[in-house]
């Protein structure tokens, strides 16, 4: 009789124990087909962050060259006993232009920190802070913070949504030269004012001349929170963005064509370093530069784990299913040795009889595949999203403990590009938020993952009848027979 009808006609006769058979396989299969689904993810979610998380490199002045060159500086002329000041060189625009021709720099923001005197409105007054001087007038640093930027889009605070626009619009490239600003709700509110207002503020250095602003935007600050903040500070209400050459313009002249910060966009993250070693030969010392890929590496850090733990999921079900199915082959043939030494007495070869084993394990794998198929996206996302949490909650943990820490940030003593220094709380709290979103996985069954499945489950029937086929060498028919 040929091996193959044996086998279905075996199958047939033994339904509870098809049914076992099919019930295992299909477990097996399952959580295999689980774990080439969350490999495939975690790989194909590195391959996004690549193309789409991004990293940044930061040109600032150099602190510790400017601290240097103030311990070795002597007192003032005629000052004896005075010390010399941190002076910081501004960044030139013209060399930020430069950098940005460099491969891979897809793009920058400029940032610029200036001070004023509100004129036309009252800026909000907090009971710590002392940001005016005895008999009510205000200090040299200004009741108002001024954040100038290429655009409000491009600022940490408004990108990572700790700042929101709430009415008109936000500050674009086309408001550069322009005296367009954006302020925030509480400002507005207290001082009854709306898009399309005119204020007026004084500069706190230069010429300290008053300068009408117009208001295109309002802002919504997640939080206008005043504790912790130092004497002398200012509210964070009274924040208001501007474009960049209007910030420079409450500075002073000199300042024209400058900027405290330039953030350049590195299009592709994995030449970070490279992009930099090629920024540093455009600079002088007197400039520093700081690279910023935290978001890449926190999604392949924990994508990294992600895919070590599907690898293991892979090894142990295989290794495990592999000895599960052949301890019910050995069982199988234990059952069946009588029907074993009857098909060896008629002349059958042993190699038919082992096929014949084949054929009814080949069976059961197409079936418990076929419901692999089926629930092996369920699977996936519950196993992935598990994981994916921890993983997550663990490399977010750690990059916030280095940004508040000052590990992994900006240089010692240096603020945080792309907005004022009180901003780097505000993204240490939202990289939560971020690296949740960016390390989900789209666990999808493809047409490539079930092949993928079937040869690793063929594979182990194999395998495991291997492991069983001693047992069938081993047996006499003429012994099985008598006994």
């Amino acid at each position: 009789m040929n091996f193959i009808k044996r086998a279905w006609l075996n199958l047939i006769a033994r339904k509870s124990r098809s049914l076992l058979l099919i019930l295992v396989t299909g477990a097996i299969m399952l959580f295999v087909m689980a774990g080439l689904l969350i490999k495939s993810a975690a790989g194909q979610a590195v391959a996004n962050a690549k193309a789409s998380v991004g990293a940044t490199i930061t040109l600032t002045a150099n602190r510790q060259a400017a601290f240097k060159k103030m311990r070795s500086s002597s007192a003032p002329s005629g000052q004896p006993g005075k010390r010399p000041s941190l002076t910081l060189t501004p960044v030139k625009l013209s060399t930020a232009k430069q950098i940005a021709k460099l491969n891979n720099v897809s793009g920058y923001s400029i940032a610029v920190s200036a001070a004023a005197n509100a004129k036309s409105f009252d800026a909000i007054s907090t009971t710590s802070s002392s940001s005016q001087g005895p008999g009510g007038m205000a200090a040299s640093t200004g009741d108002i913070s001024i954040s100038g930027v290429s655009s409000t889009s491009s600022s940490s605070s408004f990108a990572d949504g700790t700042d929101k626009i709430t009415q008109g619009r936000g500050l674009k490239t086309s408001d550069i030269g322009t005296n367009h600003v954006v302020i925030e709700s509480e400002l507005a509110t207290q001082n009854s004012l709306k898009v399309g207002d005119a204020i007026t503020v004084k500069a706190t250095s230069g010429t300290k001349k008053t300068h009408s602003l117009k208001i295109v935007g309002i802002y919504k600050a997640k939080s206008t929170a005043t504790a912790g903040m130092g004497p002398g500070a200012s509210d964070p209400a009274n924040t208001i963005f501007t474009s960049y050459t209007l910030a420079n313009t409450h500075k002073g002249s000199k300042y024209q064509g400058t900027a405290d910060s330039v953030v350049f966009t590195v299009s592709a993250p994995s030449q970070v370093a490279a992009v930099k070693k090629q920024a540093s030969k455009l600079v002088s010392s007197k400039y520093s530069l700081s690279l910023d890929d935290q978001n890449y590496q926190m999604v392949k850090s924990s994508m990294s784990s992600v895919t070590s733990f599907a690898d293991k999921v892979l090894w142990l079900v295989a290794i495990a299913g592999t000895i599960i199915l052949a301890l019910i082959v050995i069982l199988m043939i234990r059952e069946r040795r009588y029907e074993i030494g009857i098909l060896m007495a008629m002349g059958e070869s042993r190699f038919k009889i082992i096929a014949q084993f084949f054929v009814e394990l080949f069976v059961v794998l197409l079936v418990g595949v076929g419901i692999a198929a089926a629930g092996g996206a369920f699977v996936g996302n519950k196993l992935a999203a598990q994981v994916t949490a921890s993983a997550s909650s663990t490399s977010t943990g750690q990059t916030a403990s280095q940004m508040l820490g000052g590990k992994g940030g900006a240089p010692s003593g240096q603020a945080p590009a792309g907005g004022p220094s009180g901003q780097m709380l505000g993204s240490a709290r939202t990289g939560a938020a971020t690296q949740q979103k960016q390390t989900k996985l789209a666990v999808k069954v493809t047409a490539k993952d079930v092949a993928l499945l079937f040869g690793l489950g063929l594979a182990i029937i194999l395998l495991a009848i291997l492991a069983a086929a001693a047992g069938i060498l081993r047996l006499q028919p003429k012994m099985i027979l008598i006994q």
